[in-house]
């Protein structure tokens, strides 16, 4: 078998399994994030969904509160989610200088995840036959060419002046260096370089795109198609992205629907006979495994904190 042809089923098989590999591993930590022991109310207002969370309200305020249906209006949760989610509000608040440089990064790389989706949709839209290019008669092929052209474009050069902003404010900010891991560098390292390798691939090979639309092409009918050599670096390493992203703190564009939704906005009452309470018996339940002059070990929570009977 010629090299080429080796080269290019390595490069489709590689694919599959870097996202293969970060959509299970992705799950995994879901999964362990939802199975984790219930967390400690933070009981912070206002919580969007409440009626009055203008001034911080909530149902405590009415009377009788427990009998009574609460109305939760999540659209406003949704929305001031969406727009931290998309704006980064409080680093801009906290920071200008710093959220100026990770906010280009960041819309890096949710462009690259919006240029592998409209190049993937290309693609299949190739497959039924519909023309993909700035001629193209048809509305869809047109529109997925230009998605998949602006934001890969975008997605490379926001990727480059983001980690090298990033890693330049890092190390020149004392506060923000002292926080700051070899692993976090690495990470912008591998970002720009990623970027650079898009920008190269894009100006000098492929400027519309229309050779990794066909790469993604051959990945959807099984039949692997040749790509130059420069593009087949390009695609190698996106892979290799895919699955180091899982062991970067890159999970937190998941973490932080966990973290808005499941703890910041959770006021869920500890009502009898709910499935919180049962949640929270199972932990008090629990045997304690460390001492200290207030704690005996051995002992199940329940058993620490209850009052001794009197006389004894």
């Amino acid at each position: 078998m010629p090299f080429a042809k080796i080269m290019d089923i390595f490069l489709a098989i590689f694919t599959y399994f870097s996202y293969a590999f970060i959509i299970t591993a992705y799950s995994i930590k879901a999964l362990r994030y939802l199975r984790m022991p219930t967390h400690l109310r933070w009981e912070l207002y206002p919580v969007m969904h409440e009626e009055n969370h203008q001034y911080g309200g909530s149902y405590f305020e009415q009377v009788d509160w427990w009998i009574k249906n609460r109305r939760k209006h999540f659209i406003k949760s949704i929305l001031l989610f969406l727009n931290e989610y998309a704006f980064f509000g409080s680093y801009f608040r906290l920071q200008k200088s710093y959220w100026v440089v990770l906010y280009i990064c960041h819309i890096g790389f949710i462009l690259l995840i919006a240029f592998q989706i409209f190049c993937l949709l290309g693609a299949i839209a190739a497959v039924f036959g519909v023309e993909v290019s700035s001629k193209s008669q048809d509305i869809t092929g047109k529109a997925l060419y230009y998605f998949a052209l602006l934001s890969g474009v975008i997605c490379f050069l926001s990727g480059t002046i983001g980690s090298i902003g990033l890693f330049i404010k890092r190390l020149t900010d004392k506060n923000l260096k002292a926080y700051t891991s070899p692993e976090v560098y690495f990470g912008y390292v591998f970002n720009l370089v990623l970027s650079l390798v898009g920008l190269y691939v894009w100006y000098y090979v492929d400027p519309t795109f229309s050779q990794y639309r066909g790469f993604w092409k051959g990945l959807i009918t099984l039949n692997p198609e040749n790509v130059e050599p420069i593009m087949a670096l390009f695609i190698i390493i996106l892979a290799l992205h895919l699955i180091y992203l899982p062991f970067t703190r890159a999970f937190h564009y998941i973490s932080r629907i966990f973290a808005f939704f499941l703890i910041l906005w959770d006021d869920e009452p500890n009502l009898r006979g709910s499935n919180l309470e049962k949640k929270l018996q199972a932990l008090l339940n629990q045997n304690i495994s460390w001492s200290a002059p207030h704690i005996k070990t051995g002992k199940t929570w329940i058993e620490q904190i209850e009052r001794p009977k009197s006389g004894s």
